[in-house]
């Protein structure tokens, strides 16, 4: 039997005016004269999408749903290189507070991060390198500003294939050695849909010590030929072996047959119920984000789906057993 806790992504569909990802452009920054009123105004913008998060939270708490990935772009403009000066944390000390004291409520509750595209860290640009090492420094300020342990809390896929994988995936092992432990610690990778399969991911997380997250889509979309997942299945859950958090898992449908790499609105339940029911009993729990258009309207919609289903023991709104 498996326990399987349902998350979804960075923003709900049922709050009004609850994004955590309210922006301002560079552009736009650049159109307030007085320089000190435009830094006010990100701040304000910042302090909102952390604020936001925390309604976010709660709505979740409501729902019975104890896993969420939080957006990536709770702060705007940050560690932009026109303002290399700016304290962007000081400001929001209140709004963290204030997710720390909730989620010291709230125990069970996993919280992490799916930091952007632009942080590659396979890459020979050393700019590049070092924007991404700045990244995941901001996020793991925000994860401690919001009482969060780091470790194993940012989801990253491997990288640019840059014209050779097999390079490509030398050159992560060679940067690995030049990201701080404390980065290191926080850091998980995913296979992805395009260039790294569930075995180019393996052999990188089990080279260097650290959990994959296990893409079903993405490996529906890119994987090699004949390639089975059911048979790298077991080598996936061991890297979760030494985590302080149950194994995590990314689900997603297809849009279409001629769109298969885009997200769909919603979760086929039977496509899930296909691979849980040959997976219940390897893990004793599997926490699975769901990526889909209609973020928690997808996960009401999947446990709807679900909860009918032979071998379907369902635990509360946003989980269930596998038996």
């Amino acid at each position: 039997m498996t326990l399987v806790r349902l998350g979804y992504a960075a923003m709900s569909m049922n709050i009004k005016n609850g994004s955590p990802s309210q922006t301002m452009t560079y552009a736009q920054f650049m159109k307030i004269k007085d320089r000190e009123a435009a830094i006010r105004k990100l701040e304000r913008i910042a302090a909102a999408n952390v604020g936001n998060c925390l309604r976010l939270l709660r709505h979740n708490a409501a729902h019975d749903i104890q896993f969420f990935r939080l957006s990536s772009k709770l702060i705007p403009l940050a560690n932009h290189p026109e303002l290399p000066d700016w304290d962007f944390m000081t400001p929001l000390q209140e709004p963290l507070a204030a997710i720390r004291a909730y989620l010291a409520e709230q125990p069970a509750m996993r919280i992490d991060f799916h930091p952007e595209h632009f942080v590659v860290l396979n890459t020979s640009n050393t700019a590049v390198f070092q924007m991404a090492l700045k990244t995941l420094i901001l996020h793991r300020k925000l994860l401690k500003g919001m009482g969060i342990s780091p470790e194993h809390r940012c989801v990253l896929h491997v990288g640019g294939g840059y014209k050779d994988k097999e390079q490509a995936l030398e050159q992560f092992i060679h940067n690995w050695g030049l990201i701080p432990p404390a980065l290191q610690r926080m850091i998980m990778l995913e296979n992805d849909d395009t260039t790294f399969t569930l075995k180019d991911t393996l052999y990188l997380c089990e080279k260097i010590g650290i959990p994959l997250v296990f893409d079903y889509h993405h490996h529906r979309a890119n994987h090699e030929e004949g390639a089975s997942w059911e048979a790298d299945w077991p080598r996936a859950v061991q890297t979760w072996a030494n985590a302080n958090v149950p194994m995590k898992m990314h689900i997603s449908s297809p849009k279409s047959e001629t769109a298969f790499k885009s997200h769909a609105d919603f979760i086929d339940p039977e496509e899930l119920l296909v691979f849980l029911r040959a997976v219940k009993g390897s893990v004793s729990q599997i926490d699975i984000m769901i990526e889909a258009k209609r973020k928690d309207d997808a996960l009401f919609a999947l446990m709807q789906g679900v909860q009918s289903e032979e071998g379907i023991k369902v635990r509360d709104g946003a989980s269930f057993f596998v038996k």
